[in-house]
C-alpha cells in the first residue's frame, strides 16, 4: 500500500486522470495504458482511492477541535509473493503511467527512482486477512479453466450416475488430451518459501509466548482496563446521522458491476491514549487470528471476504479499512451484523461516533440502522478497482479447488465419483 498526500489544486486533475483507467464507473480496464493490471500475473486485486476527510467535522458537533489532515492518494493491492517484488514489477512495467499519477502528489520528483519513492511511501498493514492463504492467481485461473473444460464434456442425463467411474475416466482422458495439445495448463503449486514458513511459525508461537510471559501483568492490569473501558463506553460520543443521499448514490454507482465489490472506509480513532493503545492491541490480536485461525475460507463466520486490511494513518489518529467481498453492499453489512457483530465492535467501537457498546462486544453493530448509517458515512469511493478473475466468487473458487483436487486423486469409489461429477 502506497500512500501520499495530494497537492490540493491538483486533485481535480488527478480524479479525471484516474477515470481514464476505467471501463465502467470505478471498474478498471485491465489493459489501460497507465497501469495495465492484467499484465501482472501475481496480482489478485488492486485499487486507487482518494482518501478525503469526510467526517472530521463530526468532532465539531461535540465541541472538540477538528483535526486537520491532508487528502491522500492510496494505491494498494493484494498479490502472491512479497509486496516488494510486486512494487518492483509495477515500477518496471508501468513506471511511466505511475509517474503521471503520482506527479499529482506532494513531494514527488519525476527524476527520482520510482521504486525508491513508492517504497518510502508504503503504509504498513496493522492487520490483514486472506481468505485462503496460499491460493495463487495462477491456481485460480487454471482451476476455473479446468472446470469449464470438464463441464462442457460431462455426460448429461443419467449416464454419469449409472456408471460414475466410466464417466470420470472419460473426463480424465479428455483433460489429458487437452494438456497434450497445449489447450489446458495445470501446473503444480509453487513451494511455500522456507523463510516465510519460518517467520510464520515464529509469529504463531511468539505472540502466545509473549502473552504467557506478560500474564501476571495482564492479570493485575485487567480490572483497571475494564473499569477504564466502561467509563469510556458510557461517555464516548455516539454520532450516526443519516448519510448524505447524493454521496450514497455516488457510492452505489460504483457497485455491483461484478459479483465482487470493493469497500474502502476511513475513520478517526476516538481521542485519548486509552483508545489508541486499545486499538493497537486489538489489531495485533486480529492480525494473529487472521494469519493462524481464519486463513481457510472464513473470517469468524463470514465467508464472502477475499481480502481485508486495517492500516493506521496520520500517526495512528485514523484507521483505513479496505476489503474485497462477494455480493451486494447490503448483504455484506447484513452478513457482519448477523454473524460477526461482536467482531465489528471489537475493533470499530474505537472509531469516533460508533454506536454505543457494552463491554466492547455487545451493542454497537447490533443497532442495525445506526451501524449502517455510520459505515456508509465513513465509506469512500474507490476510483479505480481491479479484479484478476471477474465473475468468480469465493464459492466458485472453493468449488473449482475441490474439482481440481478430485481430478488429481489417483482413484475414487463410486460415491466419491458421483459427488465429484455433481460439482461440474
Amino acid at each position: 500500500m502506497v500512500v501520499a498526500p495530494i497537492v490540493p489544486e491538483r486533485e481535480p486533475a488527478l480524479r479525471a486522470l484516474l477515470d481514464t483507467m476505467n471501463l465502467l464507473p470505478g471498474q478498471a480496464d485491465p489493459a489501460n495504458p497507465l497501469v495495465p493490471f492484467g499484465d501482472f500475473e501475481r496480482l489478485h486485486f488492486a485499487r486507487f482511492a482518494v482518501l478525503a476527510d469526510t467526517t472530521g467535522a463530526d468532532f465539531g458537533v461535540f465541541h472538540l477541535r477538528r483535526p486537520a489532515f491532508p487528502t491522500y492518494l492510496a494505491f494498494l493491492g493484494e498479490c502472491d509473493g512479497p509486496a516488494e517484488a510486486q512494487l518492483a514489477a509495477f515500477a518496471d512495467q508501468a513506471g511511466e503511467g505511475l509517474r503521471r499519477i503520482f506527479s499529482h502528489c506532494a513531494g514527488f520528483d519525476p527524476g527520482r527512482d520510482l521504486l525508491t519513492w513508492m517504497t518510502a511511501h508504503q503504509a504498513r498493514t496493522s492487520a490483514g486477512y486472506v481468505n485462503w492463504i496460499g491460493r495463487t492467481v495462477r491456481q485460480i485461473r487454471e482451476n476455473s479453466a479446468l472446470r469449464r473444460a470438464l463441464a462442457a464434456q460431462v455426460p448429461r442425463g443419467g449416464a454419469a450416475a449409472d456408471d460414475p467411474q466410466a464417466a470420470r475416466r472419460a473426463l480424465m482422458a479428455f483433460v489429458q488430451q487437452e494438456q497434450l495439445q497445449g489447450r489446458l495448463l495445470l501446473t503444480s503449486p509453487e513451494r511455500t518459501p522456507f523463510d516465510w514458513q519460518w517467520r510464520n511459525l515464529l509469529h504463531a508461537v511468539g505472540i502466545p509466548l509473549a502473552g504467557l510471559v506478560l500474564l501476571p501483568l495482564i492479570v493485575v492490569a485487567a480490572p483497571f482496563v475494564l473499569v477504564a473501558l466502561r467509563r469510556h463506553e458510557k461517555c464516548d460520543p455516539e454520532y450516526c446521522p443519516r448519510p448524505d443521499s447524493a454521496a450514497v448514490r455516488d457510492m452505489q454507482r460504483l457497485e455491483d458491476h461484478d459479483l465482487t465489490n470493493s469497500f474502502t472506509a476511513l475513520g478517526l480513532v476516538k481521542p485519548g491514549v486509552f483508545r489508541r493503545w486499545l486499538t493497537q492491541l486489538l489489531l495485533l490480536l486480529i492480525d494473529y487470528a487472521a494469519r493462524h485461525v481464519f486463513g481457510r475460507g472464513h473470517l469468524a463466520r463470514v465467508q464472502t471476504i477475499h481480502f481485508a486490511r486495517w492500516v493506521f494513518l496520520d500517526g495512528k489518529a485514523r484507521v483505513l479499512f479496505a476489503s474485497n467481498y462477494d455480493g451486494s453492499h447490503e448483504s455484506y453489512m447484513d452478513d457482519f451484523i448477523n454473524k460477526a457483530a461482536w467482531g465489528l465492535n471489537l475493533i470499530f467501537s474505537n472509531g469516533f461516533g460508533w454506536p454505543r457498546t457494552d463491554w466492547l462486544v455487545k451493542g454497537g453493530a447490533r443497532h442495525e440502522l445506526r451501524f449502517k448509517h455510520y459505515q456508509r458515512r465513513h465509506q469512500l469511493p474507490t476510483q479505480v478497482w481491479y479484479k484478476a478473475y471477474p465473475g468468480l466468487t469465493l464459492t466458485d473458487l472453493n468449488r473449482d479447488q475441490r474439482i481440481r483436487e478430485g481430478f488429481e486423486m489417483a482413484s475414487m469409489n463410486d460415491e466419491q465419483a458421483r459427488a465429484w461429477l455433481r460439482l461440474l
